[in-house]
């Protein structure tokens, strides 16, 4: 009863705490606007099933695929073993799925043991591509010091998720000698063959406590993490733009102010429009960027297949969604922070960098759209601070008294026929 209870306890406790983090998060993503992204649900939802449940953009680099389909096989299937784990504990019982899986149970738990080993060495493989492998997408600057941190973090954390899982099948195999093996358990509890049955009962449910409250850990650290996309990665899928690649949105504002001058008895729903042009900050954003920016895996796809970043321009895809997510945690930090998305975290050398040739979008396997929100910070700029490069602005006076981006009147544009 005492364990019952103690266990009880550490599960409520990480519960609530976990659901106290996802409040934040969601009162994060409540800084933006509506996203209007609501429509062609079957589309949406044919997205989702590709990108996230099918991992349908990851096959562009087939080694990181294959290694990055066995951890996600390996947390979508081991995990139902983590509802055996809660059942037990709040129960009192002992692998209660036991009987009513009767014959099919060994042999489940069996794959389970494997997938666990192929795991555990995808992850020693990411942990040498990080520490021995040149990866220039994996040594940016803007990785340095956290970021690096976060990613080691959470391979070793699996590392030792899967060792308890297997340790404590191995020591209760080797206790119990004439019980029906797991494969993986019967070869690892021949180590185990010196030791008491009492210690071997002891390192099976040290073991088994260790994986319980390393869940509970693990859960937790997600919304502080990158790998927050192993939960994000489905509702992001589903608010993909699906606009075709290289269409720009035209701007509700500008809209509301062409209503408006249409038709005067016009009056824009500012609860749901912006009314300002462009954006500054996070809150001129729409929900979708803020869910992209806490999305991002920070894998640098993007980055390495942008030809700016290629040709040493400041610019890199990947910064520009840390950047978004650091801003909406400082905003839910402090509130009252004078700090902007744009000039404070984001550089207008950044945003004049970019191509806007969508190879960013392209790349990343979760459909996240830096470009986007590059563009609704250019519109700001231009529409309300009239700052653009020179040549921009050269380019726009042009086309707005000569209805052309050359220098020449409308009157001229025909005098290159009587050219010889």
């Amino acid at each position: 009863m005492i364990e019952q209870f103690i266990f009880t306890a550490v599960l409520v406790t990480g519960s609530f705490i976990f659901w106290k983090k996802i409040r934040l998060f969601k009162k994060g993503l409540s800084l933006a606007r509506p996203s209007g992204r609501n429509d062609q649900k079957v589309k949406r939802w044919k997205t989702m099933a590709r990108v996230a449940f099918g991992q349908g953009k990851m096959g562009a680099r087939p080694l990181s695929a294959f290694f990055h389909l066995i951890v996600y096989l390996g947390f979508v299937i081991i995990n139902i073993e983590v509802i055996e784990i809660l059942l037990d504990g709040l129960l009192g019982k002992h692998r209660v799925l036991k009987d009513p899986l009767g014959i099919f149970y060994n042999p489940i738990m069996s794959v389970f043991e494997w997938l666990g080993i192929l795991v555990i060495i995808a992850c020693v493989v990411f942990l040498i591509r990080r520490h021995f492998g040149k990866i220039e997408r994996l040594n940016h600057k803007e990785l340095k010091g956290w970021p690096h941190r976060d990613a080691l973090i959470i391979l070793y954390t699996e590392i030792i998720l899967m060792c308890a899982l297997l340790v404590m099948n191995a020591s209760e195999e080797a206790a119990l000698t004439n019980s029906a093996p797991f494969f993986f358990s019967k070869i690892l509890s021949q180590s185990f063959s010196n030791i008491s049955v009492e210690n071997l009962h002891l390192i099976e449910k040290t073991s088994w406590w260790i994986h319980f409250i390393g869940i509970m850990i693990f859960l937790n650290y997600l919304p502080y993490s990158k790998h927050f996309h192993i939960i994000l990665a489905f509702p992001n899928t589903w608010y993909s733009n699906l606009s075709k690649r290289g269409s720009i949105s035209p701007m509700t504002a500008v809209t509301n102010e062409i209503k408006a001058i249409m038709d005067p008895s016009f009056i824009p729903d500012t609860t749901k429009n912006p009314i300002n042009f462009g954006a500054k900050d996070i809150s001129d954003l729409h929900f979708a960027n803020l869910l992209n920016a806490y999305t991002c895996t920070e894998c640098g796809r993007c980055t390495d297949e942008c030809p700016a970043n290629q040709t040493g321009k400041l610019l890199s895809p990947r910064k520009i969604m840390i950047s978004t997510r650091k801003r909406v945690q400082e905003a839910l930090k402090d509130p009252e922070s004078e700090s902007t998305l744009l000039d404070n975290y984001i550089s207008r050398e950044e945003l004049w960098a970019c191509t806007t040739c969508n190879a960013c979008v392209e790349a990343c396997p979760l459909n996240i759209d830096p470009l986007d929100i590059i563009i609704q910070m250019r519109q700001y700029l231009v529409m309300e601070e009239s700052s653009a490069p020179v040549s921009l602005n050269v380019m726009n006076t042009n086309i707005e008294n000569n209805g052309a981006p050359w220098a020449y009147s409308q009157a001229d544009r025909g005098n290159w026929v009587n050219e010889n």
